[in-house]
């Protein structure tokens, strides 16, 4: 993942340290204005720009989803003539190539700017490095790599959909200090705080897909959405083999957001009318295992899939490789109990040396909380 072939910085902190602060600040405005299509884009990235002339922003734009300009276009009609001799800044290598929109770079070219900021080199084979050869082939300065971390972080499910072909997963949950995540009687409203559980609404807004299996829909009756007036709700999925499931879910509510129930061929066709009637989508995937999930949902063009499941999926999750990501929250409670459910269940390691030691790892405060986040090392052979 950390191999373009065009000017990507052997050392990112030295090459960073040669980029000036207003560089670095107009790339974090690209970043800004990029996020305001969290969810929106896939299978796009997300792509901001900014366009300034003589040290002010003369025009700004970003990339809203996919079949729509991409982010230098609208900064480009933002700036008007005023482009003309600018320096245009964009957090992800301008387009060379005829997509469902024409070439971000000839439009560039056309309105004669002096210079070009990228971010990142884009990991698309289609683009990787040729939008800029075109940008430097017209006599345009090329300036590449400025907080290219930042930018990478931003798109790391679209890098991952690229070079991988599967939508990147995130594993969520909360517990307990003691690690659980719920009581023994199957309780689990509420572990963390408000603001916790506030964050988990933004992160389900940044998401195409949000994945449960039946246990949670029976014990828990989730709802899965945002929680924001006018937010992104993603797709609600739910992975079920025997669709032993209730009725009266809040799932079934589709007014309120997208619901996907994927189960096996033959499951109870009684519930299957039932939820078609509410206009639940349904798939049989047979086998039904989080890898084919994670394949039939890269097909749909998703990029970010957030795993909010219990122990036993979340396990097959992990072992599959459907998870690269976790974001744990930790309450400062304590319930005991040998029997109350723990975020993951068995991955069959006998010894703490097997343990899967996340990289990357942060920490901060959320409310009473700590969210821990971290990456998945690839998997060894004996876990898939």
């Amino acid at each position: 993942m950390e191999n373009f072939p065009v000017d990507a910085p052997q050392d990112a902190s030295k090459q960073e340290s040669t980029f000036s602060s207003f560089d670095r600040a107009m790339m974090q405005r690209c970043i800004e204005l990029a996020r305001r299509a969290l969810g929106q884009t896939a299978p796009n990235p997300l792509v901001g720009s900014v366009i300034v002339q003589d040290g002010q922003i003369v025009g700004e734009g970003f990339h809203p989803g996919a079949g729509n300009p991409h982010a230098e276009v609208f900064a480009l009609q933002d700036a008007g003539e005023r482009a003309n001799k600018a320096t245009v800044y964009v957090n992800l290598e301008p387009c060379n190539h005829y997509g469902r929109t024409p070439p971000c770079s000839e439009a560039l070219i056309t309105a004669g700017v002096s210079k070009v900021v990228v971010g990142m080199v884009d990991p698309d084979p289609r683009v990787s490095g040729g939008g800029i050869a075109r940008l430097r082939q017209a006599g345009i300065e090329v300036v590449v790599g400025v907080e290219e971390s930042a930018c990478r972080k931003l798109n790391e499910a679209f890098i991952h959909r690229i070079l991988y072909h599967r939508p990147f997963g995130i594993l969520k949950y909360a517990m307990t200090l003691d690690g659980k995540i719920a009581t023994t009687t199957g309780h689990s409203a509420w572990v963390t705080s408000t603001g916790a559980r506030h964050e988990v609404h933004q992160l389900r807004a940044a998401c195409d897909a949000v994945i449960v299996g039946g246990n949670t829909v029976r014990l828990d009756n989730p709802q899965l959405t945002s929680h924001q007036t006018y937010a992104h709700n993603p797709l609600r999925v739910v992975m079920s083999r025997t669709l032993d499931l209730p009725l009266d879910a809040y799932l079934w509510r589709t007014s309120d957001a997208p619901t996907l129930v994927l189960t096996e061929v033959g499951s109870s066709p009684d519930l299957q009318q039932q939820l078609l009637k509410n206009q639940v989508e349904l798939v049989e995937l047979t086998p039904l295992t989080p890898a084919k999930v994670m394949a039939y949902l890269y097909d749909r063009g998703l990029l970010s899939v957030l795993w909010e499941c219990g122990g036993t999926l979340a396990a097959r999750a992990i072992a599959e490789g459907a998870v690269q990501k976790v974001l744990a929250f930790i309450a400062p409670k304590i319930v005991g109990g040998r029997l109350a459910p723990s975020p993951v269940g068995d991955l069959g390691l006998a010894t703490m040396t097997d343990a899967l030691a996340l990289e990357r790892v942060t920490w901060r405060s959320v409310g009473s909380d700590c969210l821990v986040e971290g990456y998945l090392p690839s998997l060894p052979p004996s876990i898939i």
